[in-house]
């Protein structure tokens, strides 16, 4: 007699467990205005012109590290390139902690894949909620560091797209040293680049940045990201990197990205997302769903409503894709909204007006 065989009985617990990051992707949705993923609504114009397909590409593309490097006033040595910053996350985890010893720390509400990561190889978790402002308590991390190897810091913070403050890094900073990696991750750094910790590499051997050509690049498609850090960091990491982590289209364009004419082009993008920001911020202050628009220093804003799920739907039924954060500690009706076109924005501001109108009409109906 035959049983049926159950793949999932071979499978780790904790992989058995785990809940997927449901990226804007994987969520899907039918839209024509995306608006839920942090991406540039229009593509970059960038030519393929490497021909080797046939010969396997360099692990670290000499042309895109230099470029990089130039780019952040680094060594080369002291920059990786990578599979997106997601593939930084991970290989943190693969040099630095053991399964079942070591712990990673985060502050939520923030990026999901720093416990995704950490859950996938085995490693524990220490998630110290931020403050009311969306700061990291410190005195909470400060009695939590125990067995901890790896802390992740999101600035500006993904999705309350606040700054953390650079007392509050460097106090993260002095409780780690000797002790742990302290992993900034500036995803958003272009649209707040003043606040940058890379002139810090110097005083903080164990500080880690970590960066992508996705945001203020506009290429999230071509999965380019960055980490810098020491010498001996970059040389641990390039032990466990895979041996070709950036196929040549990518390293390619890539390398067009980081001149300087495509370093010009990144900083007008900035100029105007910053500029349809601000024009979003003010036209949602002033609709009556809304609860509160927080201040925000990336492509993105969140926004409080009276009714997040009622917003949601009806845009999502009229094919404009939000991103829902309520399952986040501290959001609750809260939905993220990437900047987009100004006239995907004058649409989204549309939308929730209408639905406003609508609202009031139900109230005014229901309470004569």
């Amino acid at each position: 007699m035959s049983t049926v065989f159950d793949v999932n009985s071979l499978a780790r617990e904790n992989i058995r467990k785990l809940v997927p990051y449901m990226s804007a992707r994987r969520l899907g949705g039918n839209g024509d205005i995306w608006l839920n993923a942090n991406e540039y609504h229009t593509a970059p114009d960038f030519q393929f012109s490497e021909k080797t397909l046939n010969r396997y590409p360099e692990c670290q593309p000499v042309t895109v590290i230099q470029r990089y490097a130039d780019y952040t006033d680094l060594q080369p040595e002291q920059v990786l390139v990578s599979r997106g910053a997601d593939e930084s996350i991970e290989l943190l985890i693969r040099v630095f902690c053991e399964p079942g010893k070591d712990a990673v720390l985060f502050c939520p509400p923030t990026y999901g894949m720093y416990g995704v990561s950490a859950e996938t190889f085995g490693v524990e978790q220490k998630k110290i909620l931020s403050s009311a402002d969306w700061q990291p308590n410190i005195t909470a991390i400060q009695n939590n560091l125990d067995r901890v190897k790896l802390i992740y810091i999101c600035n500006p913070n993904n999705p309350t797209g606040n700054l953390i403050d650079p007392a509050a890094l460097r106090q993260i900073l002095e409780l780690a040293r000797n002790r742990a990696i302290v992993a900034i991750d500036e995803a958003y750094i272009e649209f707040s680049p003043q606040n940058t910790t890379i002139h810090w590499l110097k005083e903080y051997p164990h500080l880690v940045i970590l960066r992508t050509l996705s945001k203020a690049f506009a290429l999230a498609g071509l999965r380019c990201g960055f980490t810098l850090a020491s010498a001996d960091i970059i040389a641990l990491m390039l032990k466990v990197i895979a041996p070709y982590p950036l196929a040549t289209p990518v390293a390619d364009i890539a390398a067009q990205a980081l001149t300087a004419t495509g370093i010009r082009a990144m900083q007008n993008r900035v100029e105007e997302i910053i500029a349809n920001r601000a024009y979003l911020q003010a036209a949602l202050d002033e609709l009556i769903l809304v609860e509160k628009v927080f201040p925000s220093e990336t492509n993105y804003i969140l926004v409080r409503f009276t009714n997040a799920e009622l917003v949601f739907r009806a845009l999502w039924d009229q094919g404009t894709i939000l991103r829902d954060q309520q399952k986040q500690p501290g959001l609750e009706n809260c939905l993220r909204i990437t900047v987009g076109s100004r006239s995907e924005c004058e649409r989204l501001v549309n939308a929730i007006a209408t639905l406003c109108k609508q609202t009031q009409q139900v109230q005014e109906t229901e309470n004569p």
